[in-house]
C-alpha cells in the first residue's frame, strides 16, 4: 500500500480489495450521524478554519467534530480516533464557452457525495443536479437525486468564479488518502457514514423553541425583479404612508417605490394595510421596511410568498431608489464635501459614512460577521478582547485551555473564549490583499475583503445556550450581554485569576431617613458606572425649542421634517447627577418603625482597574413606549472620579437601629401588628384634611401622608397620583407583607444586599401595573433590584410576559446582573482598588430607536489611533464619534 503524502498535497490510489481491508480495524469507530447528532463540518473546533481555508477541515467520523490542519493531530492523541473527511473548496475560474464569454454563473454551489452513480450539484436556485463521473474525470449532469448541504461563502462568487469542492477520507496516524467517490469500493457502512454527514444540516439551524430562529430563504424575485423607471427618490426621513397620514410601520415597495403602511395588528399597532392592498392591485411582492436599514441588510418581505425572505440583491434594489445602505443618500446642492454641514443622523455619523476609511489589517483587527442582528455580541467581544487581561487569561493560556478541553470542546467555555480570542488578535483571519488578479477581480468592492473576517457561529451558539433572549436572532441589548458575559466568566474561572476582577467594584450606599436624619450605610458589588442624561442641563435648549417647533408644523402640514438638533448635554451634568440623593420609594425607617420619606447617594467603595459607564439612554415615554434619548454628551478622554471615593460613616451621624420591619399577623382584618405599632400612628391631620378637600378618600389621604413621612400635603400628593389606580387605594392604612427580610435589616429599598432578593414591595408595584409575579422578580433580580431598570427590561422582553415559574428558575443564574455575579465567599469580592483615573480607551455605540432593534458599532484606541469595528469592516477611524456612545470602556491610569 502507499503512503498518501496528506500535507504535501499527495494522492494515493488503492485496489478495492485493499481498500476494504485497510478501513475493516476501523469499522467500529465509524457512525453514522442520526438525528440529533450535530455534525460541524463548516468550523474547526480549535479556530475558525474551515473547507475555505488552505488546510480545509477534517471532520471526526465518530465525533462529527471539524478540526483545522494545526488542531487535527491534538484530537486524534487525545482521542485515538483515526477516521477523518476531508473537506476543501476551492475557488476556480469558469470555463470560457463557445462564444468566448464565461460559461453561466453558478452561483453557491455545492458540491458533495450522493450515491453509487456520482456527485451532487445543489444550485442557488435549490436545484439538485446528479453529476455522473465519467472515465475522462469530468461531471456532466444527469437527472434528479437526494440532497445533502455544504455551506457556501457569497462573497467569493462574481460572474468569473465558482465553486469546486472535494471530498476524502484521511486514515491517521500514517495519513492514508481515499479520493471520494470511490462508492463501489468502500464498504456500505462507510459510503453510508460519508453520505449522512454530507447531507447533515448545519448545527446552528432551529431544533427547539429556544434555539435559534429558522434561517431566511432567499426570494424567488430577487434575481429577476423589474424595476419603474419612474424617477421615485426616496429621502433619507420624513417618510409618510401615500395613502394616508401614518408615520411608523411603512414599507417601501421595490419595484414603484411607492411608500406605503403595514398591516394592522390586534394590539392596535402597525397600520391600515395599504402596502398589502398595493400588492393585491399591482402585483408588485417586495417590500423593505424603511428604518431597518443597515450595511448588513434589511428586512424584506415577499406579498406573494407570504414570509420575511432575503433579497440577496438588496443594495442594487435600494440603490435603484437613492438610497445607499451604507450612508443616506447626499442632497444635490452643488456643494463640495467641505461645504456641507455636518450629518446629525446618528447611523451615518457613528459608522462615519461619507468617509473614505482605510482597512486596517493583522494582528487585533480582525472583523466579526453579523449571523442576523449579532452587532451586539460582535461590538461587546472586541472590547473585551482589547483588554490585556482577557488576552493573557485565554489567548495567553490557549495551548493548555485547548489540551484539557473536554471530549467536545464547543460544550466548554474556556475552549470558546480562547479560540474566538485567538481569532480576533491572531492576524491569522485579517490579512491584507493579496496583488495576484484572483483577488483583484474578486474584491471588486473595497469592502469585502476576501477570506478576512471570522464568523463566530459555534461561540454564539455555545454563550446564548438556554437563554431565551440571546439564543434567538432578535437584537439585543449590548449592556445585558456584557453582564451576562460576565456572569459566564465568573462561573468559569481560569487559573487562580478572573478576569472579571478588573470590571468589579464596591458601591457604598448611604441611606438616610429624612424624618430622623439617621443614616445605614450598605455595601454591594456592581460592574458599572450607570450615568443619568441630564436634560435640563442641555446648552442649545433654545435651538431644541425651536427644533420641536418647526417639527410639529412640518408634521401637520405634511412638510419633510426639519433637519435634526440633538441635544447637547454636558458631561459634568450627567456626573453631578449621578453624584446627587435620590428618593428611596416606600423607605420603612427603623428609627420610626414606619414608612417615612428616605433619600439615597451612592459612592464608590473602591475604583475598578477598568470602569465601565453606561449612558441611560433609554427610557419610556409617557404612553409607556420605550424610547431612546437622542444627545450629544461631551465624554472626556481622562476621567478623574476621585471626588466620588466613598467616606463612610462620618462624626456627628447616628446609625439607623438595626430592626427588621415589622410582620403582618395576615388573620388580622385590621392589620395590627405584633408589636402594636398601628396603635401609636403620628400622621399629620392637617395634611390629611388638605388632601381630603381635594375628593380624595380619606384613607387614601392618610395612607399618603403616612407614607412619606409626614412632610406635607405637597409630598403626599404626588404618592396619590402614582397609587390611585391600586386596587386597594382607599383601603384602610396598613403596613405592607415583605416576603423575605433581611436579618441585619438591610433590606430597605434604598440597601440591596449582595443577595439580590427582589423586596417584596418592589415586586408588589410591578405586579400593580398588569405584570405577572414571577416575571417581576425575574426582572428585578436581572436589573440589581433596580425598580426603573427593571421595568425597562420587561419592556424590552415583551414575550416573556407569559414566561411560567420554571422559566424563573432557569433564568436565575443567566440573567442575575450586577450583585448576583458577585462572590459572597467569607473572604468577599475580589477587588482591584486605586485611583480614580481613567483614561478612555473604547466606546460602543447604539443605531435605533430601541434596544429591541437597530446596529452596535465598536470604536477601540489602539496603537495610538482609533478604529472603527463594524461588524466584517475594520478601519482607521477618522471621526470616532465619541459623543454618542451608549457604553464606554476606561482603563486606571498608572500613578
Amino acid at each position: 500500500m502507499q503512503r498518501a503524502a496528506l500535507f504535501s498535497g499527495g494522492d494515493a490510489q488503492m485496489a478495492a480489495g485493499d481498500l476494504g481491508e485497510l478501513l475493516v480495524p476501523y469499522m467500529p469507530t465509524i457512525r453514522v450521524p442520526k438525528s440529533g447528532d450535530r455534525v460541524y463540518k463548516t468550523e474547526c473546533a480549535f479556530s475558525y478554519d474551515s473547507p475555505d481555508s488552505e488546510g480545509g477541515l477534517y471532520v471526526c467520523m465518530n465525533t462529527f467534530l471539524g478540526f483545522g490542519r494545526e488542531h487535527i493531530e491534538r484530537h486524534y492523541r487525545k482521542t485515538g480516533q483515526c477516521v477523518y473527511l476531508h473537506l476543501k473548496r476551492r475557488v476556480i475560474e469558469k470555463v470560457p464557452g463557445a462564444s468566448g464569454g464565461a460559461l453561466p454563473k453558478r452561483r453557491n454551489a455545492k458540491l458533495f457525495l450522493a450515491d453509487k452513480k456520482g456527485l451532487l450539484l445543489v444550485t442557488a436556485e435549490k436545484e439538485v443536479v446528479l453529476l455522473e463521473v465519467a472515465d475522462s474525470g469530468c461531471c456532466h449532469p444527469s437527472g434528479l437525486a437526494g440532497a445533502a448541504d455544504l455551506e457556501a461563502n457569497s462573497d467569493l462568487n462574481t460572474d468569473d468564479f465558482e465553486y469546486e469542492d472535494e471530498a476524502k477520507l484521511v486514515l491517521f496516524p500514517d495519513h492514508y488518502e481515499i479520493p471520494l467517490p470511490n462508492i463501489e469500493e468502500l464498504p456500505a457502512l462507510v459510503t453510508i457514514a460519508c453520505d449522512a454527514l454530507l447531507s447533515a444540516k448545519s448545527p446552528y439551524r432551529k431544533q427547539d423553541p429556544d434555539s435559534w430562529e429558522e434561517e431566511l430563504q432567499a426570494s424567488k424575485h430577487a434575481k429577476t425583479l423589474v424595476q419603474l423607471d419612474n424617477g421615485v427618490r426616496i429621502p433619507p426621513s420624513g417618510w409618510k404612508c401615500s395613502k394616508c397620514d401614518l408615520r411608523e410601520n411603512l414599507w417601501l415597495n421595490l419595484t414603484d417605490g411607492s411608500v406605503l403602511c403595514g398591516k394592522w395588528f390586534f394590539d392596535g399597532s402597525g397600520g391600515n394595510g395599504h402596502a398589502t392592498e398595493h400588492y393585491k392591485e399591482t402585483g408588485y411582492p417586495l417590500a423593505v421596511k424603511l428604518g431597518t436599514i443597515t450595511p448588513d441588510g434589511a428586512d424584506v418581505y415577499s406579498f406573494d410568498e407570504e414570509e420575511p425572505v432575503l433579497d440577496p440583491h438588496i443594495a442594487k434594489h435600494l440603490a435603484h431608489f437613492g438610497i445607499d445602505m451604507l450612508q443616506m443618500q447626499v442632497t444635490e446642492s452643488g456643494l463640495r464635501d467641505n461645504d456641507l454641514k455636518p450629518r446629525v443622523s446618528e447611523w451615518e455619523v457613528i459608522q462615519e459614512a461619507g468617509v473614505k476609511l482605510k482597512p486596517m489589517y493583522g494582528p487585533g483587527y480582525t472583523g466579526m460577521k453579523n449571523l442576523g442582528n449579532s452587532c451586539y455580541l460582535n461590538a461587546v467581544m472586541q472590547a473585551i478582547f482589547s483588554i490585556p487581561e482577557f488576552q493573557r487569561a485565554y489567548v495567553g493560556n490557549l495551548p493548555r485551555i485547548f489540551d484539557y478541553s473536554p471530549l467536545d470542546p464547543t460544550q466548554d467555555f474556556s475552549t470558546q473564549m480562547a479560540k474566538l480570542g485567538h481569532g480576533l488578535l491572531s492576524g491569522q483571519y485579517s490579512k491584507p490583499p493579496m496583488k495576484s488578479e484572483l483577488i483583484e477581480q474578486v474584491m471588486k468592492e473595497e469592502h469585502k475583503a476576501q477570506h478576512n473576517g471570522i464568523a463566530p457561529q459555534m461561540f454564539k451558539a455555545f454563550i446564548s445556550k438556554g437563554h431565551p433572549e440571546f439564543s434567538s436572532n432578535r437584537q439585543q441589548d449590548a449592556l445585558e450581554f456584557f453582564l451576562h458575559l460576565i456572569n459566564l466568566v465568573e462561573r468559569n474561572p481560569v487559573g487562580s485569576e478572573n478576569p472579571s476582577d478588573v470590571f468589579r467594584f464596591l458601591v457604598e450606599e448611604r441611606t438616610q431617613c429624612c424624618q430622623s436624619r439617621k443614616v445605614r450605610y450598605t455595601e454591594r458589588v456592581d460592574y458599572i458606572m450607570q450615568l443619568p442624561v441630564a436634560m435640563e442641563a442641555a446648552t442649545n435648549k433654545d435651538e431644541l425649542i425651536a427644533y420641536e417647533l418647526k417639527r410639529r408644523e412640518a408634521e401637520a402640514t405634511r412638510r419633510p421634517l426639519p433637519e435634526l438638533v440633538r441635544a447637547k448635554i454636558p458631561f459634568s451634568a450627567c456626573l453631578q447627577a449621578f453624584s446627587e440623593p435620590s428618593n428611596v420609594e416606600d423607605f420603612w425607617s427603623s428609627a420610626l418603625q414606619a414608612k417615612s420619606a428616605g433619600v439615597k447617594t451612592s459612592r464608590f467603595a473602591s475604583f475598578p482597574e477598568y470602569l465601565v459607564v453606561q449612558i441611560k439612554k433609554f427610557t419610556f415615554g409617557l404612553d409607556w413606549i420605550p424610547k431612546k434619548l437622542d444627545v450629544s454628551i461631551d465624554m472626556p478622554d481622562f476621567l478623574d472620579i476621585n471626588h466620588l471615593r466613598a467616606r463612610g460613616l462620618q462624626p456627628g451621624e447616628e446609625e439607623l437601629p438595626d430592626i427588621a420591619p415589622p410582620i403582618i399577623i395576615p388573620d388580622d382584618p385590621k392589620g395590627r401588628m405584633m408589636n402594636n405599632v398601628m396603635e401609636s400612628l403620628d400622621i399629620d391631620e392637617c395634611s390629611v384634611m388638605q388632601l381630603a378637600e381635594m375628593g380624595f378618600p380619606l384613607e387614601a389621604c392618610r395612607k399618603a401622608v403616612y407614607y412619606t413621612g409626614n412632610l406635607g400635603a405637597e409630598v403626599a400628593f404626588n404618592w396619590i397620583i402614582a397609587h390611585m389606580e391600586e386596587s386597594d387605594f382607599a383601603e384602610p392604612l396598613v403596613i405592607p407583607a415583605y416576603g423575605e427580610v433581611a436579618s441585619n435589616g438591610a433590606a430597605a429599598f434604598g440597601a440591596v444586599g449582595l443577595d439580590n432578593q427582589p423586596p417584596e414591595e418592589m415586586v408588589a408595584i410591578i405586579i400593580s401595573m398588569g405584570f405577572q409575579r414571577t416575571l417581576a422578580i425575574q426582572a428585578l433580580k436581572a436589573t440589581n433590584n433596580n425598580l426603573e431598570r427593571g421595568l425597562e427590561w420587561i419592556f424590552s422582553h415583551p414575550e416573556l410576559e407569559e414566561e411560567s415559574e420554571p422559566a424563573l428558575d432557569m433564568m436565575d443564574m443567566d440573567n442575575n446582573a450586577n450583585a448576583s455575579i458577585a462572590e459572597t465567599g467569607s473572604e468577599g469580592p475580589r477587588i482591584k482598588d486605586g485611583s480614580g483615573r481613567y483614561e478612555l480607551f473604547g466606546f460602543i455605540s447604539h443605531m435605533g430607536t430601541s434596544t429591541m432593534s437597530g446596529h452596535y458599532v465598536c470604536h477601540l484606541k489602539k496603537e495610538g489611533r482609533w478604529v472603527i469595528y463594524n461588524d466584517l469592516r475594520v478601519c482607521a477611524s477618522e471621526r470616532p464619534p465619541k459623543d454618542l456612545g451608549y457604553i464606554y470602556f476606561y482603563h486606571r491610569i498608572p500613578i
